[in-house]
């Protein structure tokens, strides 16, 4: 399966998920959460930041199911969804990623006629230290 590309900016959400936790870039001097992580703050400019913990819980904003797949790697699991994640305490936040039945759980866990925007999820993570997405409530 594909990692994700690493560079310094985004290099510390990468360790967190390895070790199973979900934070984002916050500026330690106005205090606002952004992603994806940059180096200076778009509302205050300040380039000071700090990562924090968010909870992890979201809404389904949008999603696709990719026919055909789009990359090789994914040709077996097809057809499977790609979620994009409002955060709760962060709304202005999108996350990308897998809606999955379970923590483990394959990417084609959940058929495509499931998903459905507005449901609550909250994030699990992958053996390969990917954030995934399970339902709240089955």
């Amino acid at each position: 399966m594909l990692k994700p590309a690493v560079d310094t900016d985004g290099a510390p959400f990468w360790e967190y998920a390895a070790r199973g936790e979900l934070r984002v870039q916050a500026c330690a001097d106005c205090g606002e959460l952004r992603f994806p992580p940059r180096p200076c703050c778009p509302h205050c400019q300040s380039f000071a930041q700090e990562w924090r913990p968010v909870s992890g819980h979201g809404r389904i904003w949008s999603y696709v199911v990719p026919h055909p797949p789009l990359l090789p790697d994914y040709a077996a699991l097809a057809p499977y969804n790609v979620v994009l994640v409002e955060l709760a305490e962060a709304p202005h936040i999108r996350l990308v990623g897998n809606l999955v039945a379970a923590a483990g759980a394959p990417l084609d866990s959940v058929p495509a006629d499931r998903v459905r925007i507005g449901a609550g999820v909250r994030v699990v993570f992958g053996a390969d230290g990917l954030p995934r997405w399970i339902p709240e409530r089955p």
